[in-house]
């Protein structure tokens, strides 16, 4: 990432605690890089250790291509007199106080909103960007379905960037007058520094449900690396946080900010309770005031209350935030509904988790109004938390009369001993509603051929993505538009 004028690489260390130099600070950075390909003249290389491979093996690489200034944890048995270096404990962490800096601290000047939890950060933070959007405000989003400045688009490629994509990103939005942005910050995000050197505005926290085991390994650093989160905000920002789920409590132990509620079961700063809630839309108190909202399920009902909550905190008017709630759409692939000639209900969703599966199947059920059949299109991705596999076919298999397990992004695994594991959750009784075909495409023909007028259709996991990885290829394939041209059939 480039800065035309570069900075002086001593004022780019300024928030680093600690650095040892070797050489002189007082020379000019042109551009920060984390991939020894892209160094040239002038370049700042830094050393990251990632989880396929140390760039400390590349520090010769960088030298020889013109790096004026190296960022590493070890020094190298060579040290070349045409070079700076500078050493630090954790160049992850020291590298987001220095991308901040480079890019003239753009967090700064946005109000920076980060939401964190296993379950509704893509929903929060798009129904945020939208509804600050509409109450007049230019806006940046963060978020695993896309990056977002004002109308342009841009791909996401993780649910956080990496420390300098990131600030790139935040300094254009500043750039182009956005006053607010929201940002999805993940567990990897903390925990590998992807947000150090951030000022945060405020942090949102929606739940917490077993996910990533395969990063974390146990469900206790899992639960660290969000209420790290909560940890670094200032005490110039709000923690607003679910006080529903039994951990609420706990991300805002050490925090400095200033903590704020949410709550549907009990007293908290912002109230919610579900009137009613249909295939059309869902009826909700507020604080005490009535709402219409055309989202529906009492997992939105959290994600509403969230959004309503930070909304307020950021000294907007209660009534202009509910009124303008009261429009907004669920984002791509989450609960969203599809009608077939023959009445047939389908919905996509992402849930790819044991809980957010759950919460999908939960208001289906709620949703039902007569016989309607609920048939389940279910996989679970290769190369991630295996412990989650049995749990979602049995989760399928409790709220659906028919189940069809297949294949999801299977990645390096194979999808038939993904798909075996998944069958160990199914219980005896449910061994004859259980169909597993392999092939995505067949198996979202197979639900719509065996739906009838009124059934109820969910594919669930993948949601907004429009790709199948496997073995390292992203192949496209969309869910909805398989299912459009299934439900045509």
């Amino acid at each position: 990432m480039e800065n035309n004028q570069g900075k002086l690489l001593s004022t780019l260390l300024s928030g680093v605690s600690s650095p040892t130099i070797t050489g002189s600070g007082d020379i000019h950075i042109l551009n920060i890089t984390m991939d020894s390909r892209r160094v040239t003249s002038g370049s700042l290389f830094v050393a990251l250790r990632g989880t396929q491979t140390d760039g400390h093996q590349y520090i010769g690489l960088a030298s020889e291509l013109g790096a004026s200034a190296i960022l590493c944890e070890e020094l190298p048995a060579e040290l070349k007199e045409t070079v700076v270096y500078i050493q630090v404990p954790d160049t992850a962490e020291a590298m987001g106080y220095i991308a901040s800096a480079f890019y003239d601290h753009p967090s700064q000047k946005l109000s920076l909103i980060g939401i964190t939890g296993t379950n509704g950060k893509t929903s929060v933070a798009t129904f945020l960007f939208q509804l600050f959007r509409a109450l007049g405000y230019r806006c940046g989003l963060l978020s695993t379905v896309q990056n977002q400045i004002e109308d342009e688009v841009i791909p996401a490629t993780h649910t956080t960037p990496d420390a300098i994509a990131l600030n790139a990103l935040l300094a254009k939005m500043a750039e182009r007058g956005c006053s607010h942005a929201f940002m999805e910050v993940s567990s990897h995000a903390v925990v590998q520094h992807r947000i150090s050197g951030l000022h945060f505005s405020g942090g949102i926290f929606t739940n917490i449900t077993h996910d990533h085991l395969d990063f974390h390994k146990t469900f206790d650093n899992y639960i660290k690396a969000k209420k790290g989160f909560f940890d670094m905000l200032p005490k110039s920002a709000f923690a607003l946080v679910n006080i529903d789920d039994r951990r609420g409590a706990v991300m805002v132990q050490n925090t400095r900010a200033a903590i704020e509620t949410y709550s549907l079961q009990t007293l908290a700063s912002f109230k919610g309770k579900i009137i009613s809630d249909t295939l059309a839309g869902m009826h909700m108190e507020v604080n005490n005031q009535e709402v219409w909202f055309r989202v529906i399920g009492k997992f939105n009902a959290y994600n509403l209350l969230s959004v309503y909550g930070a909304a307020v905190l950021m000294g907007e008017n209660p009534e202009a935030v509910l009124t303008e709630l009261s429009n907004l759409k669920s984002p791509p692939g989450r609960f969203e509904q599809f009608h077939s000639p023959e009445n047939i209900v389908a919905i996509v969703d992402y849930a790819h988790t044991p809980d957010a599966l759950e919460n999908v199947l939960e208001t289906i059920t709620h949703l039902r109004h007569g016989n309607e059949t609920v048939i389940t299109v279910v996989g679970c991705g290769g190369n991630r938390d295996a412990e989650k596999r049995p749990k979602m076919a049995a989760i399928a298999c409790k709220y659906s009369n028919r189940v069809i397990l297949t294949s999801d992004n299977p990645r390096y695994e194979d999808p038939l001993d993904i798909l075996q594991q998944m069958q160990k959750g199914i219980p005896p009784i449910d061994y004859k509603k259980t169909t597993v075909i392999p092939d995505r495409r067949e198996a979202i023909f197979k639900a719509c051929s065996e739906a009838k007028p009124e059934d109820i259709i969910l594919i669930a996991g993948k949601g907004h993505e429009n790709y199948q990885e496997i073995k390292g290829i992203k192949h496209h394939f969309d869910d909805k538009e398989v299912l459009r041209e299934a439900l045509e059939h």
